[in-house]
């Protein structure tokens, strides 16, 4: 039993009574008074334990956007039923603040219903009515999450006392990444379009598509003459290749402790993790391989595959991306480096392009990435991307007095950083280092380059 304000006015209304007869009786009295005036109010209230209680929430919703979360009310307690209900969430999905003070009442009729929008719901229903209850939901945290208990707190008809219950209403959300670099793709797409139909991009060799014949001009390799069509002619003509297309893609994101860390104001201001400025990277780059043709695959990986996606293309690419990436998170572990190499292998036992989205942190690189790279760039053209910290760039920038060493640690960082990516590079892997709102363009400026140049 809980009491409520009212319960407290009527005992300091006591006071009267006492100053008219001051006696300790009088006050004993009054005391016991009101401790059962409050018992008998709360007897009266209709049982929370019967109110019956449904949740409908969406199936799944983007990080940032808002959501409802709709709750049915149905008073099966056999008598009227004015209470107080709580639809509880938490706190990554960022519910409107309380109000207490809104209500909304129920029309008369077994089959009535009303839509109020609260974290916190008042309602007032008789014996067989119902009512709908909207909770507006804006989540801040990618991942699955679930719904909290339903409390209902019953008030008796003088409003003195309430009966109160924690009611288990399972529920859960999904909350899909927020692909906020969807911005990028149309810019990227132009430029593959113009890569596409460049004829300038034209590259000699094994394992590119054949594109036309032209004259053999001085420079030319001697290995691309065709014989055939220049006994034809009567002049030397040579074939002209162009990058292939329905190439293989892998990108692996490393969900490995490094990935933990949050990242200065994060994506979007919000602090988020490393991994969700590599989950970003990797929808706007696999949106961006599958329109150029090629096949794509996408690994999340620590000690254990976290999640895997493969085959799918086209319209149903970033939908099942996004649903597989999900519910990836952080792992406080070390990343199993010679373990990821064989599932690169596993995956993609011919040459392809493969993206590793981690950390350029020069100690765990040099104790992890930098013991197996050649095992990798022996088969496969490899791209390390890493995300800076935002706000180390900003304690570089420091020159007054109170900063300065701020920013000489945060200088030796990058110089740290700059030794390990040319090492990496010596190895046969292309680097790249950005901020988290640029990896992703990063990233997809990356596979432009490499696919203009004939090297995928």
């Amino acid at each position: 039993m809980t009491i409520t304000g009212r319960a407290l006015a009527l005992a300091l209304a006591g006071i009267v009574p006492v100053l008219l007869w001051p006696t300790r009786g009088t006050v004993v009295t009054w005391g016991l008074l009101v401790v059962l005036v409050c018992v008998a109010d709360a007897l009266l209230a209709a049982s929370p334990r019967r109110v019956a209680l449904s949740r409908r929430v969406p199936a799944s919703v983007r990080l940032g956007e808002p959501a409802t979360s709709e709750l049915t009310v149905v008073n099966s307690a056999g008598r009227r039923l004015r209470a107080l209900v709580r639809d509880a969430w938490p706190p990554s999905v960022a519910v409107t603040p309380d109000d207490g003070a809104a209500a909304g009442t129920a029309a008369v009729g077994a089959a009535s219903a009303r839509t109020v929008t609260s974290a916190r719901h008042r309602v007032d229903l008789r014996a067989g009515d119902a009512t709908r209850l909207v909770t507006p939901l804006r989540p801040t945290r990618r991942g699955d999450r679930a719904a909290g208990a339903v409390t209902v707190r019953s008030f008796g008809p003088l409003g003195l006392a309430a009966r109160q219950a924690s009611l288990p209403v399972p529920a859960r959300l999904r909350v899909l990444p927020e692909f906020a670099s969807r911005r990028h793709l149309p810019s990227r797409l132009a430029r593959l379009r113009e890569l596409d139909g460049r004829s300038a991009v034209q590259v000699r060799g094994e394992g590119t598509e054949f594109d036309s014949l032209r004259e053999y001009v001085v420079g030319d390799d001697v290995r691309s003459i065709d014989w055939r069509a220049t006994a034809r002619r009567g002049d030397v003509v040579v074939r002209t290749w162009r990058p292939e297309r329905d190439r293989r893609v892998l990108v692996v994101l490393d969900s490995g402790r490094t990935s933990a860390t949050r990242i200065g104001t994060g994506l979007g201001g919000t602090g988020a993790p490393r991994l969700d400025a590599s989950i970003e990277a990797a929808l706007l780059l696999a949106a961006l391989a599958d329109r150029a043709g090629d096949r794509v695959q996408v690994l999340a990986y620590d000690r254990t595959v976290r999640a895997r996606l493969a085959g799918a293309s086209g319209p149903r690419l970033l939908p099942e991306l996004a649903e597989a990436l999900a519910g990836v998170e952080p792992q406080l572990v070390e990343t199993d480096w010679p373990g990821l190499v064989g599932q690169v292998r596993a995956h993609v036992p011919q040459r392809a392009l493969v993206v590793l989205l981690t950390a350029l942190d020069p100690a765990a690189v040099e104790t992890g990435l930098l013991t197996v790279v050649d095992q990798l760039t022996g088969t496969h053209q490899v791209v390390v991307a890493g995300v800076a910290d935002a706000e180390v760039a900003a304690l570089a920038a420091g020159r007054d007095a109170g900063t300065v060493y701020d920013a000489a640690a945060a200088a030796r960082g990058d110089l740290e950083h700059a030794a390990v990516a040319a090492v990496l590079r010596r190895h046969g892997a292309e680097v790249l280092e950005a901020l988290p709102d640029a990896l992703p363009p990063a990233v997809a400026d990356a596979y432009l380059a490499l696919k203009a140049a004939g090297r995928l």
